[in-house]
C-alpha cells in the first residue's frame, strides 16, 4: 500500500520499490540481505509506523544508509496525524499475542486515510526534492480526486448492510469496518497471532449463530481449515480479503492498484453479506 501511495505523490519523479509483498503476513517478515541493498541505495524510506515494521529497522542498520536513519530527511513515517484505533488502555506484554501497543497500525485498509498518508509522504519527497513539491500536490490532489469519487461508489455499495456483524480471522480490519459501518462480533484468534483453542472456537461459535453472523474475513496468511471449519458450524461464508496491494491477482504497480484492491475489498464483502 505504502508503495502505491508513494506512486501516486511522485508520479514519474520516483522509483519505488517494497519490502514486503502484500500477501506476506506484515508482523512475522524475514530480514534478508537483499532487502538491505535496496535499503542501502535509497533516498528515502517510508515506514508504516505504529511498530509494525520494527523489523525494517534491523534491515537498515544492516544497510549501513544514514540518509534513511531514524530521525533523518530521508525517513518518513505515513502514521503521523492519523487517528488511531484500538490504543491499549492497560500495558500490554507478550503473553498477550501480537497485540499493538500504540494502537492498531492496519489503516491503510480504511481508503479515507489516504488523504493523511499521502501528506506525509508528499513531505518526505519534498525534503528532498523542494523544486518538485508542485508537482507531487497536483498528483497527490489528482489521486485524492480518484479516492473520493471511488468512496462515493464504495458508501453506497455498503450502506445497505450498515451494523451487519462479521467475524475475522486476525485483527487486521477495524479500519475498514469502521469506515463502512460494520461491526467486527469476534474473532478466531483468540489472541492476535496465536492459534486459537478449542473452547474458544466453541464460544465463538455459540455466538457467531446467536447473532446470525455469516461472513468471516480472512487473511491470507491464516488457517484456513479452522475458518471453514467455523463456517461450516455456523452457516457463514469465509470472505478471502485483500490486506495490501499484490494480494489478488490483477494490478499491482501504480496510484490505481490502491483503489482497485479497496474496491475487490468492497465488493467481495457486499457480496457475501447479500
Amino acid at each position: 500500500d505504502l508503495k502505491a501511495l508513494t506512486e501516486a505523490v511522485g508520479g514519474d519523479l520516483v522509483e519505488v520499490d517494497a519490502l514486503a509483498r502484500g500477501n506476506q503476513n506484515p508482523h512475522d517478515l524475514e530480514v534478508r540481505p537483499s532487502l538491505m541493498v535496496k535499503v542501502r541505495r535509497a533516498d528515502l524510506l517510508v515506514m508504516n509506523g505504529l511498530e509494525l515494521d520494527q523489523w525494517a529497522e534491523v534491515v537498515v542498520q544492516g544497510a549501513g544508509n544514514p540518509k534513511v536513519a531514524p530521525g533523518a530527511p530521508g525517513r518518513v513515517d505515513a502514521s503521523v496525524g492519523l487517528l488511531v484505533l484500538e490504543v491499549p488502555q492497560t500495558k500490554v506484554d507478550r503473553s498477550m499475542g501480537d497485540v499493538h501497543p500504540v494502537g492498531n497500525p492496519h489503516y491503510s485498509t480504511d481508503p479515507g486515510m489516504a488523504a493523511g498518508v499521502t501528506a506525509n509522504i508528499l513531505e518526505g519527497l519534498a525534503r528532498l526534492a523542494p523544486q518538485s513539491r508542485p508537482a507531487f500536490e497536483k498528483n497527490r490532489q489528482a489521486f485524492l480526486g480518484r479516492v473520493d469519487q471511488s468512496l462515493a461508489r464504495w458508501n453506497a455499495a455498503m450502506a445497505p448492510f450498515k451494523g451487519a456483524r462479521v467475524v475475522v480471522d486476525h485483527n487486521l480490519w477495524i479500519y475498514f469496518l469502521t469506515r463502512f459501518g460494520l461491526v467486527e462480533a469476534g474473532s478466531i484468534e483468540e489472541r492476535p497471532g496465536i492459534p486459537a483453542t478449542p473452547s474458544h472456537l466453541t464460544k465463538l461459535i455459540g455466538l457467531m449463530k446467536d447473532q446470525k453472523v455469516k461472513v468471516i474475513l480472512s487473511v491470507p496468511w491464516a488457517d484456513q481449515k479452522i475458518a471453514e471449519r467455523v463456517a461450516q458450524e455456523t452457516g457463514a461464508k469465509v470472505v478471502p480479503m485483500a490486506p495490501a496491494v499484490g494480494t489478488v491477482k490483477g494490478p499491482d504497480k501504480g496510484a490505481d492498484a490502491y483503489l482497485e484492491t479497496i474496491d475487490y475489498n468492497v465488493k467481495s464483502v457486499a457480496q457475501a453479506l447479500r
